[in-house]
């Protein structure tokens, strides 16, 4: 919707599908609620909705602002899985929210900076801690023993540049915040999500009759959380450390239709 002639909002609804399969952590049994749901229950899969809103906002001709929040997307529970995620089986998407500015210093390139707050931690299975395990609770309950992740921030700077009126080329970086305490490592085993950096470039080639060909590659750079006090006694003692490297590269032909 359109406010004035430099601001508009939108208003998106949002439709999650998310699946899962986990194999070979029986360990974990002998600490769960539901012994039978934790390990080597095949897929499973669940849905969910959430809503996200948004402005952009004009200064001339060369600026422009925006602001983003996405509410959590609540999602319907694994309950192939009860036994091993908080509230059994739940798994919703965090909220989101952040500010971007775009900068266009000539007709052919545009630079943007974008922050984000990603909050992980108001997730139950994915913020609350292992440390209450240790206390009584155990996998699978309310409020029980979670990956430990923190809230973040994440900062992204990119470009874009056209080449020519068919050709434009991209790249970016972000950094983040690190989401996994030293002390909750042991249990990220299973969600090893510990990269800070990434960089992407790529571009899209358009060719005749509203087709073009769009690359893009990722680079998200290796990083590694050691361990600190993260493996209990129950489990043998010592520390697991945990590290982290993808590359991706994604090649598409899409074709317009007028």
């Amino acid at each position: 919707m359109k406010l004035t002639e430099a601001n508009s909002l939108g208003v998106a609804l949002n439709v999650a599908y998310q699946r899962f399969e986990a194999k070979g952590i029986g360990i974990f049994s002998g600490f769960s609620e539901s012994p039978e749901d934790v390990s080597n229950r095949a897929h499973d899969d669940s849905t969910g909705v959430g809503v996200r809103l948004g402005w952009l906002g004009q200064l001339g001709d060369y600026v422009t602002l925006g602001a983003t929040w996405q509410s959590k997307t609540h999602m319907g529970r694994f309950e192939k899985y009860s036994g091993l995620f908080a509230d059994g089986g739940s798994f919703d998407i965090p909220e989101t929210y952040g500010l971007g500015i775009a900068v266009r210093p000539t007709q052919a390139l545009t630079i943007g900076l974008d922050w984000q707050r990603i909050l992980y931690a108001d997730v139950a299975p994915v913020g609350d801690t292992l440390d209450s395990l240790f206390a009584g609770v155990p996998l699978g309950a309310a409020n029980g023993p979670g990956f430990g992740w923190r809230n973040i921030s994440v900062v992204k700077l990119g470009g874009s540049y056209a080449v020519t009126d068919s050709v434009t080329v991209r790249a970016g970086v972000s950094k983040s915040q690190q989401p996994v305490p030293v002390s909750q490592t042991f249990f990220n085993i299973l969600a090893p999500g510990v990269i800070e950096t990434h960089f992407t470039a790529g571009g899209n080639w358009k060719l005749a009759n509203r087709n073009q060909i769009s690359v893009a590659w990722l680079h998200a750079f290796k990083n590694t959380v050691n361990g600190a006090g993260s493996i209990p006694p129950a489990f043998g003692g010592g520390e697991a450390n945990i590290s982290l490297e993808e590359d991706s590269l994604a090649i598409s032909f899409s074709h317009g239709f007028k």
